[in-house]
This record gives structure tokens, sequence and C-alpha cells, in this order.
């Protein structure tokens, strides 16, 4: 692994002097983007047939979009009031499963059988798909609250699924313009944290780095050289795995001792954030390995580790 921490972050600072805080997901584009990165990926990775399997479930993600039924939004007055207050919009804590996700949770698991997979994988799928309601809406406040049970994390994993379509499509839904800063490594439009950061070569942003959000898809403008979580500038340090080409790194922070990756998309035009972030698990174990950073990035993908 190598170590950058006594030195800046070298990549151009950026084109524009005022980006936009937020940008707001395509909800089609995002998982077919995404299906297309993890298959890339998949065939030269050592975890290839699980990023394999990801690939499949984000595909399907893009497929069941047809004609669902439209997502429950909130009205303007709930809208008006988390912009006054910094709070997102889309309250995950305050989340009720509408009819909108019981179709898509049917539709998505239901097709899910289709993919291949590993036996113990299908019979996680087949426990989601019977599970009573009760059971189910444990599952959904448990991906939501970031807090998934050691013994059940194969089961989560098709709920976060359902999930990001859910709370893809409801972003998308949202007025940009209208999003606020909530804190700290928050998204401003449904609160969860980021599950990477990415520095992007979109055309008149070249440079710019931006948080994503595993769950609704949103990406808002970060300062370089800051920590994403905790908003320190000092002990900013980047270390990344040997031989890696400078396109994925982890941002450490000395002062939460937390890390988050950030992609160079400016030096690899099809970087996705959950993709790398999954595919780049190796990092994440040489991290763990080294015992001083936690990760502070949240991926439904790689529960575990």
């Amino acid at each position: 692994m190598s170590d950058d921490t006594a030195r800046p972050d070298p990549t151009v600072i950026g084109e524009v002097a005022a980006p936009p805080f937020a940008r707001l997901p395509d909800p089609h584009q995002i998982f077919i983007d995404r299906a297309l990165r993890l298959r890339a990926l998949a065939a030269r990775s050592e975890i290839g047939p699980y990023l394999r399997f990801l690939s499949d479930l984000a595909e399907l993600q893009y497929r069941i979009q047809d004609d669902l039924p439209e997502p429950a939004m909130p009205d303007e007055a709930v809208l008006a009031r988390a912009r006054t207050h910094g709070m997102p919009p889309l309250d995950r804590t305050g989340f009720a499963p509408d009819a909108a996700f019981a179709v898509t949770f049917d539709r998505f698991t239901g097709a899910a059988a289709d993919i291949p997979m590993p036996p113990a994988a299908a019979e996680a799928l087949q426990r989601v798909r019977t599970a009573s309601r009760a059971q189910g809406e444990a599952m959904v406040r448990a991906v939501l609250a970031g807090a998934i049970p050691a013994d059940a994390l194969a089961e989560h994993v098709y709920v976060a699924a359902v999930l990001q379509i859910q709370f893809v499509r409801m972003a998308a839904r949202l007025d940009a313009a209208a999003l606020v800063p909530i804190g700290e490594g928050a998204c401003p439009s449904c609160g969860g944290p980021p599950v990477s950061t990415m520095v992007v070569g979109w055309r008149g942003m070249h440079g710019i780095r931006f948080c994503a959000c595993s769950l609704c898809g949103t990406y808002w403008h970060q300062v370089r050289i800051q920590c994403v979580l905790c908003g320190g500038s000092k002990g900013i340090g980047y270390q990344e795995v040997e031989g890696g080409g400078g396109t994925v790194k982890a941002e450490t922070c000395n002062s939460c001792h937390r890390y988050v990756k950030v992609l160079y998309q400016v030096k690899q035009a099809d970087l996705e954030p959950v993709a790398d972030d999954a595919a780049s698990l190796g990092l994440d174990l040489l991290m763990q390995q080294q015992g001083e950073y936690e990760r502070g990035g949240f991926n439904p993908f790689l529960l575990g580790y």
C-alpha cells in the first residue's frame, strides 16, 4: 500500500468556480451504467463471480422499472420545511413502504430468481420472498439504518436493491436547486452516508469532487482535501493499493480516524461509485489490516466488511 499522507491530492482542482451543490439521478441510466461497469470489473477481478452477480442485480434494477407506480412523494409543505430547517426531503428514518414499493419489491424479488447465483444466495432470496410483512418491514428498517444483522447479510442485499430503486426514483423527482446541506457526510436528498466520493470528469466540472449516495444516487459537492465525514482538513492522507494506478484511493482523516474512498473519474471515465467501491474491496481489506482507520462509506453490497 502506498501512503500519500504527507502530500496534498495532486489532481487538478477543477474548472468551475461555483459548481452546483447537487446532481440528481436518472433512474434508468444509473443502474445500466452500474451494471455495465460491474460486468467490466468482473472480467478481471479476483471477486469476479460476486461482481457478475451484482451486475445482474443492477441490470434487473434497470429492467423492472417500466410501468412501476409513481412513488409517494412529500408534499410542498414538507419540502419547504426540510429546506428551511436543513433536513433531507426524503426522510429515510420515517420511510413507510407505499404501493410503488410493494410492486417494486414483488417484481424485483420474483425476477431475481432467474439470476444465476449460488445455492446460499438463492435460499436467502426465498426467505425474503416468503417473509411476513413484519419481517419485511424490519429488513427495510435495518437497511435504512445501516444496522444489518450479521446472520442475515444475504437477505438484506436484495432488500437494499429494492430500496435503491425506490429512493432513486424519488430523488429523481426532487428539485436539485432546492436541496441544501444538512450535515457532514449526509446526503441532501435522503440523509444517508456516502458510498464513496468521485473527482468527476463531467463536461464543465472536470476535477470537481462530489459525494455519492448509495441509496438514492444523489451526488453532492464536497470540498477537496477535507474529511467527508467530520469536516476536518488537518491530517488528511491518501492511501492506495500498490500499483493501483491512482484511480481509487482511501482518503484518511486523523481527526475521526475513518476513511472514504475517492474515485478519480478524471483519470478513468467509466468509474462508478457503487461498482468501483465494491470492486476495490482489496483496499478495504488492507485498511482493515492496518487497523488505524475505520471504513466510513456505506455500501449495501459490501455488508460484513
